[in-house]
């Protein structure tokens, strides 16, 4: 055989095996779309999504505290943290319950009273009922329970500051209304939070809020402000307290110091170049033996690059973004804005604090004491985190095709195993005198403030459980049918 028709040979090769796995890429992706059009998608991969990720969490605590836990000069045991993890976990469990049982509507309705009783929380943290853990007075003690009220308040300010946006929807152009009274109370409650100081729990209330802004609509010269202002309030933070400064420098040259302030940002970097590619395998990492401390805590991702190695990191990331990915579609497929508001601003609340844990573990940005969702040990914190995923499952039962498909089909398996009620669908407000709602906008976004007052199409139209005749009402009906009767009898003809 001449070079000529081998290289002929080698190129019907390559093109058929091109083809091949163009077959198989289009068969995939078409699978897929089938699998995601179900009415119930997002509902199951909530679910997916929290178990799996708990049961990372629990699996990395156990590997992570067991060192930490173990006391020769005591009887406890070396599964005590991972003990408490799980109970907390079981707790979780409930929260999240609680979160997908509960009606959206009740929820909004006692959103005004959590915002406040969350604000009188963290006021009275600060008085000498308040412990102090680790530098910061923002923890209640009662023997073994513990509760810190930060966590609570995110939850209040994502769920009053939707109900507030929704309320004063029609009058979101003019800046007094946008602005007040959501930003007044959500600068109290930073605040309260820095005066125990905790800087740890005001970077996500801050997240929160610029969340709720932009799922409202507000202009974006807006975020250019609260941007302007936050890198201004984040350099006088750091001036005024020597630890922050001290967090801030070692991020910029972490080898000044590299056994004192710098000694968790390089032990973090030394645990991820340890894992290689596929680690070193479970319980088998060193940081725990007191080379990174705290690591069950705000270093687990350090943890898991260690022992499941580059591949463990890249799975778990990936599963925060196909969070960001079910969560904002859960956002944008509703109907109801305060359901779309909620489920948009929860979603960027998880993700980002996620972003901010891994982004200082690999030394992108300074250490600030954020947990890992759903992974770092923790007690209220993953409580919490668990409500929220209960919470946007909840939105995701109240999408339109899932209203409809559970209230013909039934509750479905996890529906009857949870005792879940069938959500109501979405009956938008009476449009007031003088302007109505316009079609919100792609993303979760309102539409633009020129054309809210002009008339829309009712958007329950599209939701399947109303339905939609499909003739015109009244004479017009009637003459078409005549037309198409005259027409198939001239075709007999």
């Amino acid at each position: 055989m001449t070079a000529v028709e081998q290289s002929g040979d080698t190129r019907r090769r390559d093109r058929g095996g091109r083809k091949r796995a163009e077959r198989g890429l289009t068969a995939v992706r078409t699978a897929l779309t089938a699998w995601l059009s179900r009415p119930l998608a997002d509902f199951h991969l909530i679910l997916a999504l929290c178990g799996t990720l708990g049961v990372i969490g629990i699996v990395m605590v156990l590997s992570a505290s067991s060192v930490a836990s173990y006391d020769p000069s005591s009887d406890s045991s070396v599964y005590a943290v991972f003990q408490k993890h799980l109970l907390f976990f079981c707790l979780g469990m409930i929260a999240f319950w609680l979160g997908v049982r509960i009606p959206l509507p009740r929820i909004r309705a006692l959103s005004s009273t959590a915002m406040v009783v969350s604000l009188g929380l963290l006021a009275l943290v600060l008085t000498p009922l308040g412990t102090s853990v680790n530098g910061s007075q923002g923890w209640f003690v009662l023997g073994p329970l513990s509760l810190q009220p930060v966590e609570l308040a995110k939850v209040a300010l994502a769920l009053w500051g939707a109900h507030i946006l929704v309320i004063k929807y029609e009058l979101l152009h003019q800046w007094r209304h946008l602005l007040v009274p959501l930003v007044p109370a959500a600068l109290l409650m930073f605040a309260l939070v820095m005066a125990q100081p905790d800087l740890g729990g005001t970077i996500p209330l801050g997240t929160i809020l610029i969340a709720l802004l932009w799922f409202a609509g507000a202009p974006k010269r807006l975020f250019a402000v609260i941007l302007s202002g936050a890198v201004a309030g984040a350099v006088v933070l750091a001036l005024v307290a020597e630890y922050r400064l001290d967090r801030v420098m070692s991020f910029l040259n972490p080898q000044a110091d590299p056994l004192g302030k710098g000694l968790q940002a390089n032990q973090a970097l030394y645990a991820l170049a340890d894992g290689g590619l596929f680690g070193k395998g479970l319980g088998q990492g060193q940081s725990k033996w007191m080379y990174l401390p705290n690591v069950q805590h705000d270093f687990i991702f350090a943890l898991i690059g260690e022992e499941l190695g580059f591949v463990g990191c890249v799975a778990v990331i990936g599963l925060f973004g196909l969070l960001a990915f079910v969560g904002l579609r859960i956002a944008m497929r509703n109907l109801d804005p305060w359901i779309r508001i909620v489920a948009g601003a929860l979603t960027v609340w998880i993700v980002s604090q996620a972003a901010i844990n891994i982004g200082y573990v690999v030394g992108l940005l300074p250490v600030t004491g954020v947990t890992l969702p759903m992974i770092s040990y923790g007690g209220t914190s993953l409580l919490i985190t668990m409500l929220l995923f209960g919470l946007l499952a909840n939105c995701a039962r109240h999408e339109p095709e899932a209203v409809a498909a559970l209230r013909t089909q039934g509750p479905g398996k996890f529906g009857r195993l949870m005792r879940l009620p069938a959500p109501d669908p979405y009956r938008p407000p009476a449009k007031r005198r003088g302007g109505g709602r316009g079609n919100p906008a792609k993303g979760g976004r309102p539409a633009p403030r020129s054309v809210r007052s002009a008339s829309a199409p009712d958007r329950r139209r599209a939701a399947p459980e109303y339905g939609r005749r499909t003739t015109p009402r009244g004479g017009s009906g009637r003459a078409s049918t005549t037309a198409r009767t005259t027409a198939r009898r001239r075709g007999r003809r």
